[in-house]
């Protein structure tokens, strides 16, 4: 019932976290996109202090948007505020991030073929890693450095590779991915509490003071907002990555991931650049390009080049059901021997030898091509009995 409890937990953590990161990032597009279709309002509306106005048709109904340079005349009685959606989304994030990569560290974040970091010690790793990280990013925000929006984008690039570097060398695959997702997010959800917020409530109170606001909280917390509007294609990305073993299970997959983070930031920069009117189709297209380059980079050319193996020893069905019974079958079954799962993951069964023939391509794709399966390699899976699965999985696609 443990594994069970663990799953529901799962469950709805990762439910309302993706419903949250929704209308976050749905929040992020719209105001960015907002704030890029502004036009210059006539003079009547200049004169009652609208720096930019915008018409809009959604829903069968017209709306009016005006921003105004400084802010209304009367604060109104009902003022809408946009944080619970970053707020949320962090909160639920790190709860199911500490679900799996914390309570589930065996599985999830400990990979005993990089490190013999023992549990406590990666774990408390793992949180230094996302406070710092934090603190670096917004002692950056503090530097002139940011008022150059390459120059800082490149250095925060390289400390992200850098990171994502060294987070290889200690955590599972997986978590390397999901660890930068954490750390980003959590750069974006302060954004949000430590600039945003407060540069809003400094306007409120200016103006129900009657005062002019001054305008740098203001201009620093739209900085804050383009960052976080930049970040969501990758993080969006790392989001899904666990679907795609390919990616993070590569030799080079913390570099994969710098690779698509950049792409991810590059494709956005094309949005918001038609945004403003400036209409630069290379900018998609080379970043489109750039993503099917690096796919075709990391292809598993050396299987094509050379089989699926180099045992040429052949392998009966006898030998190849040992080692998956011995590695496999203890998720994938009807009733699994692992603690960590109360049902098959993904409905997979592996039960007989029958079982595992219909499901080669499975086997295949995460055994021999990705080997991210077993997970975490909990079952020591050596290289040897992957090469003989391999060999079995050749003689059976050369029957078909």
């Amino acid at each position: 019932m443990q594994s069970y409890f663990f799953e529901i937990a799962h469950l709805v953590l990762r439910y309302f976290h993706v419903i949250a990161g929704i209308a976050w990032i749905g929040a992020s597009f719209y105001f960015v996109w907002l704030d890029n279709n502004l036009q210059t309002p006539p003079q009547w509306k200049k004169d009652k202090g609208i720096r930019g106005d915008l018409w809009a048709i959604h829903g069968g109904g017209f709306y009016e948007v005006a921003k105004y340079q400084n802010g209304p005349e009367q604060m109104p009685s009902t003022l809408h505020w946009f944080k619970w959606e970053a707020y949320t989304t962090w909160i639920t994030g790190m709860l199911l991030f500490s679900l799996m990569y914390y309570i589930g560290a065996d599985a999830y974040l400990l990979d005993p073929a990089k490190s013999n970091i023992d549990k406590l010690r990666a774990i408390g790793s793992s949180m230094a890693f996302i406070a710092v990280g934090y603190a670096i990013y917004r002692g950056l925000c503090k530097t002139k450095l940011v008022d150059n929006g390459y120059a800082f984008t490149v250095v925060v690039i390289a400390l992200l590779a850098l990171a994502t570097w060294g987070l290889d060398q200690l955590f599972t695959d997986r978590a390397v991915y999901i660890h930068i997702g954490a750390l980003v997010g959590t750069c974006m959800a302060g954004n949000v509490y430590h600039v945003i917020m407060p540069g809003q409530r400094y306007m409120v109170a200016e103006v129900e003071a009657g005062r002019i606001p001054d305008p740098a909280p203001g201009l620093k917390a739209k900085q804050c907002s383009v960052h976080n509007n930049y970040a969501t294609l990758p993080v969006i990305f790392i989001m899904l990555s666990n679907h795609f073993a390919y990616t993070y299970s590569h030799t080079y997959g913390w570099l994969v991931l710098i690779g698509l983070f950049i792409i991810g930031m590059w494709i956005r920069h094309f949005f918001n650049l038609k945004h403003q009117g400036v209409d630069k189709p290379q900018v998609l297209i080379s970043g489109i390009a750039a993503f099917f380059a690096l796919m075709l980079a990391i292809a598993p050319w050396h299987l094509m080049q050379t089989g699926e193996s180099e045992n040429t020893v052949a392998v009966t069905d006898a030998q190849a059901w040992q080692i998956i019974d011995k590695h496999c079958t203890e998720c994938h079954s009807q009733s699994p021997r692992s603690a960590m799962f109360p049902t098959a993951p993904a409905g997979f069964v592996l039960d007989s030898i029958d079982e595992a023939k219909q499901g080669i391509q499975l086997i295949q794709a995460r055994a021999i091509i990705t080997q991210d399966m077993p997970l975490a390699n909990l079952t020591q899976m050596t290289a040897e009995e992957r090469a003989q699965l391999a060999t079995w999985l050749k003689a059976l696609e050369a029957q078909d």
